[in-house]
């Protein structure tokens, strides 16, 4: 019996995570959950897992839990999130949070031995370089949760491949020009092809910016120079991804479009078991699998995220939390789609990188980067 706590038990990925382990109560148990500000859905999640403990944003909501679930302890805010991620009961901890509130509780559950299923690629995009050694010198399993990168995960076998291979559905507007782009809404950006996924996450995938962050995630994850991490677009999303050996033979993980596979597989590693998507795939029912190279005029934000990371040092936090501000600003009707990118870059052509920066100066750096993207989009309302 596997012991888990969920960071994000509300969001796409908690509740997925929830679904699969609702088929596993007799391997895995539900020791604690975290939520943000849907009360509602944690409220219904308290009593069907009966979590010992669980975390909120707010202190007020807390205190409002705890009278109606007096056998369950209730933390607040980020402190709650890194005792939950760090408690001796656990075993494993899935962060499923969104955004840079994913790295402290990464940090302290690493620093408590505990493994980690880790669907929050910020964290990694931000301070990879601080994570993945710490993880090393704990001995700490890091197994990731985002379909791609399970996908390389269950390819690679304990083997240093040639090339890695990350497939994109390429997102909404895949076949639309770049006028239509401009002044996509939305609902339109929110409409993806192929996967149920969090609002910012969608987004991202909209710009192919979440590409590009799952590049820089896929570098540390698995150690690989950046000239040998290739994206291809798959529109079917049939082949989450792939890696290329030496010899030229490449191994490809492949399904229907489904989260459910990846976080069971981080759950139940290194077994695998029949869960909630056990169907066998059927080879005759898919008519076709198609591949093409990414249009990086149409989208610019995924060959600066390769930059970025390229760059290394600090411009990977600095890309991050400006995207996060104008994806936030996009979906409140502050700018268009295409000014995230935009900004994004003006903010990265500003940075001065700091060497070998620590966990406080990174961040200091996000909030500072926050800031100045948020002025960006001001002034640019200002003129408007």
């Amino acid at each position: 019996m596997k012991k888990l706590s969920i960071l994000g038990s509300t969001g796409s990925i908690g509740t997925q995570a929830l679904e699969v382990i609702s088929q596993l109560s007799e391997k895995i148990e539900v020791v604690s959950l975290a939520a943000g500000k849907n009360i509602n859905l944690l409220k219904e999640q308290i009593k069907i897992f009966a979590p010992r403990k669980v975390s909120v944003l707010d202190k007020e909501d807390a205190l409002k839990l705890s009278n109606e679930f007096p056998q369950t302890d209730f933390l607040y805010g980020d402190e709650g999130l890194e005792i939950l991620s760090s408690d001796k009961d656990i075993d494993i901890v899935l962060i499923a949070v969104s955004g840079k509130i994913g790295l402290k509780p990464t940090i302290a559950a690493i620093k408590n031995k505990k493994n980690i299923a880790l669907a929050n690629k910020e964290t990694l995009v931000m301070a990879g370089d601080i994570v993945m050694p710490l993880a090393k010198e704990y001995g700490v399993k890091i197994l990731p949760v985002d379909s791609e990168h399970s996908a390389i995960f269950q390819c690679l076998n304990g083997v240093k491949p040639k090339k890695l291979i990350i497939t994109a559905s390429g997102g909404p507007f895949r076949n639309k020009s770049i006028e239509e782009i401009k002044s996509a809404t939305a609902n339109e950006a929110l409409n993806h092809p192929r996967w149920n996924m969090g609002r910012k996450i969608t987004i991202d995938s909209a710009t192919l910016m979440n590409k590009g962050l799952e590049v820089i995630e896929a570098h540390h994850l698995f150690n690989m120079d950046y000239k040998d991490i290739k994206v291809v677009i798959h529109p079917q999303s049939i082949i989450h991804s792939a890696i290329e050996h030496e010899d030229g033979s490449i191994i490809a993980q492949m399904g229907l479009p489904s989260m459910h596979i990846p976080i069971q597989y981080a759950l139940t590693y290194p077994k695998r078991i029949k869960g909630i998507e056990s169907n066998s795939f059927d080879f005759s029912k898919i008519a076709q699998l198609t591949f093409e190279n990414p249009d990086f005029e149409k989208f610019p934000a995924l060959k600066i995220a390769f930059e970025a990371g390229i760059k290394g040092k600090t411009f990977p936090t600095v890309l991050n939390a400006a995207n996060e501000e104008a994806v936030m600003a996009f979906l409140d009707g502050k700018i268009r789609l295409t000014d995230i990118t935009e900004i994004t870059k003006s903010v990265l052509n500003t940075h001065k990188p700091i060497e070998n920066a620590s966990l406080e100066q990174i961040l200091e750096l996000d909030e500072k980067t926050r800031k100045q993207t948020r002025e960006i989009i001001n002034n640019l309302l200002i003129k408007e």
